[in-house]
């Protein structure tokens, strides 16, 4: 398969952000016992996962002892300002995320935010990069929006509030940013080394969210200690350090309007381990809406993959 911008062929990129968009599925049942088992807040659960993430991946960095990629032609300034950007983005996207959770609740949050994000990033593609979505692709996310509706509000009982609706645009509009700016980077040939590029997203979120975890507390106060320890560490990890890892170095060949369809595949896991592992009930509306949502995915990645060659 051809290499869409001298970075991973783009059959690679569409199973890592598969994998990735999976990944991403675990945080929030990892996140729902964490606040079920200590008094940890949004801010500083979110700082916990980057700098944990953070961590984690220099260590990855270190272990391959490879020089790192520098984005030919970039500037340091430029390339702080690429990453700052990117940090400020992953920053709202999760931390305002968690604030809708807060205030509207699980359903209405998710369904807002992921909703919402492939819609911002299928016009911002279109608008600054030129990138089309065609009838197909159209028809793929409005498949995939419609599958995410009847996953997450099919069981009924979700209130919405505005103010939550507020927070999970914000997120919407960090991740749909994070994303384009993401594909525009890989466009133009300065996307440099993925490892990198990841790792001083993480550092600028970790700086970030610093003062507002600190005002929260840091120190989770819980009974169960080493169960929350166990939840942070595999927070930080999996959803976080290996997830995004996979994201950006994705991101950078596949088109932006494919990866947040793609990615619409983290409540499809989210379910899963509501039904395997904490003992919800399989309802029609999770088979329906689970069953509509990979098929839009596969849909738009057979598309994607047929592009490519």
């Amino acid at each position: 398969m051809a290499r869409a911008t001298g970075q991973l062929p783009v059959g690679r990129g569409l199973l890592y952000l598969v994998v990735a968009g999976l990944a991403w599925g675990t945080a929030g049942a990892a996140a729902s016992l964490v606040f079920r088992h200590s008094d940890l807040g949004p801010a500083a659960l979110s700082f916990w996962r980057c700098a944990g993430g953070l961590v984690l991946l220099v260590a990855a960095r270190l272990v391959r002892r490879r020089r790192p990629v520098v984005a030919p032609g970039e500037p340091l300034g430029r390339k702080v300002v690429r990453l700052g950007v990117l940090g400020l983005c992953l920053t709202v996207f999760q931390t305002a995320y968690f604030a809708a959770v807060a205030v509207t609740g699980l359903a209405v949050a998710t369904v807002v935010t992921l909703g919402a994000g492939p819609v911002l990033i299928a016009l911002g593609a279109r608008l600054t990069m030129g990138e089309r979505l065609g009838r197909g692709g159209v028809l793929a996310v409005a498949g995939a929006l419609g599958g995410l509706a009847v996953l997450i509000l099919g069981g009924g009982g979700a209130a919405v509030r505005p103010l939550g609706v507020l927070w999970a645009l914000a997120s919407a509009a960090g991740y749909a940013v994070m994303t384009l700016l993401t594909r525009w980077f890989g466009r133009s040939g300065r996307a440099g080394d993925q490892l990198g590029t990841t790792v001083g997203t993480f550092a600028v979120a970790s700086l970030v969210l610093l003062p507002f975890g600190a005002a929260e507390g840091l120190v989770p106060h819980t009974a169960q200690p080493h169960e929350v320890l166990g939840l942070l560490a595999y927070t930080a990890s999996v959803p976080t350090a290996l997830a995004y890892a996979l994201y950006f170095a994705g991101a950078v060949v596949v088109r932006s309007a494919t990866v947040s369809v793609i990615m619409l595949l983290e409540p499809v896991g989210a379910a899963a381990i509501a039904v395997t592992l904490l003992g919800e009930r399989l309802t029609a509306a999770t088979v329906a809406g689970t069953a509509v949502m990979l098929v839009a995915v596969v849909g738009l990645a057979v598309t994607e993959a047929r592009a490519a060659r």
